[in-house]
This record gives C-alpha cells, sequence and structure tokens, in this order.
C-alpha cells in the first residue's frame, strides 16, 4: 500500500494485523480519485470503517484539510494513528474508535459535516451501508454538494441519495452518491 499522489505521493503505508480488513486496491483508488475532481484545500473527509487509513490519507496528500477515521477495531486504530504519524498529517486527523453507530453520533456531536464520505465496511455485515446511509441523512453529515463514495461486493439498493456513477473492476463495485443535482459538479465525466 502506498500514497497514490500529491504531497505524500509514493510513501509506502503500514498494514494491519486485523483479519477482516481488505485495504483498498491501489488501481481501485486511483480509479476513484481519477472521477473526483481535484481537492479542494478547505474540504473534510470522513473515512468510515478506515481499516489501514488508506482512502483518508490519499485524501489529506490531494489536498483535503481534515479527514475523521472511524474504525471499531482499536488493532485498526493503532494502524492508522502509525500512518499518519509516518506522513507527518496527525495534524489534519481526528480519530474515532467504537461500533459504528457510536462512531456516528460521536461525528454528529463534534458538528462534523464532510465534503467526501467512503463507505467501506466488511462485507460480511451489509446492513451497515444502509445503517450509515440512512444515520448520514438524516443528520445531515454529507454538505449539499458533497459526495459519497461506497466500495462493495454486491449490488446495494440505495435509496434517498442520486446516483451519479457506478464503477465495476470484477467483483467490486464503486458507487458515487449525492443529493442534488448539481452533484455531477464534484465528479469528472
Amino acid at each position: 500500500m502506498r500514497v497514490i499522489s500529491g504531497s505524500k505521493k509514493g510513501m509506502r503505508l503500514y498494514g494491519t494485523r486485523d483479519q477482516y480488513t481488505r485495504p483498498t486496491e491501489d488501481r481501485i483508488k486511483e480509479s476513484i480519485f481519477d472521477s473526483l475532481y481535484s481537492i479542494s484545500p478547505n474540504s473534510k473527509v470522513l473515512d468510515l470503517f478506515a481499516g489501514t487509513g488508506g482512502i483518508g490519507i490519499e485524501f489529506l496528500s490531494r489536498g483535503a484539510d481534515f479527514a475523521a477515521f472511524c474504525d471499531k477495531s482499536r488493532t485498526n486504530i493503532n494502524c492508522i494513528k502509525e500512518n499518519l504519524r509516518h506522513t507527518g498529517l496527525t495534524e489534519k486527523a481526528s480519530l474515532y474508535h467504537g461500533e459504528n453507530t457510536r462512531n456516528l453520533f460521536n461525528l454528529k456531536s463534534d458538528r462534523h459535516i464532510f465534503d467526501y464520505i467512503f463507505i467501506d465496511p466488511p462485507y460480511q455485515n451489509a446492513s451497515l451501508y444502509y445503517e450509515s446511509l440512512d444515520f448520514i441523512k438524516k443528520h445531515g453529515l454529507l454538505r449539499d454538494d458533497g459526495v459519497i463514495i461506497i466500495e462493495a461486493e454486491e449490488d446495494l439498493n440505495i435509496e434517498g441519495y442520486d446516483i451519479i456513477k457506478v464503477k465495476e473492476y470484477g467483483k467490486k463495485r464503486i458507487y458515487f452518491l449525492g443529493v442534488g443535482e448539481e452533484d455531477e459538479s464534484n465528479l469528472s465525466r
């Protein structure tokens, strides 16, 4: 695993020993960021089910101002801390350790609203996609022109969001979601 582009381009990231964590492959990560316009310097990112923190760190390397990393595994949280230290990005990040609902409530309590949200839960628990999307919508965690990016190994029945784009890579699907028509301005065509 490595940072693909930006100020930390080429830096290697540490892996985790958590057996349920599958870092996003570099080719998929690169495709995700090719689909997004350049990242605004004052944007805020949520890396939900962060694992090693690779996606959030990629956003920071490309110019995001802040990233929140959430994971229930203490092993993964320690790995993210180490990767943030290694890349010199600790000051631009907050970590949330706990179950998904607790992390989402803590983000809401801290009054975070995000420009980009990446959702990639363990595939053994597909209900976490819907739980996360429902909470984000109900509590306004995504800006009106923000984008949610979902990595999944199954077709998702997504309601309440506009599906802007879906990309397929073998068994994996990447969904780009927004909440309004102007959301396409955050994606390259």
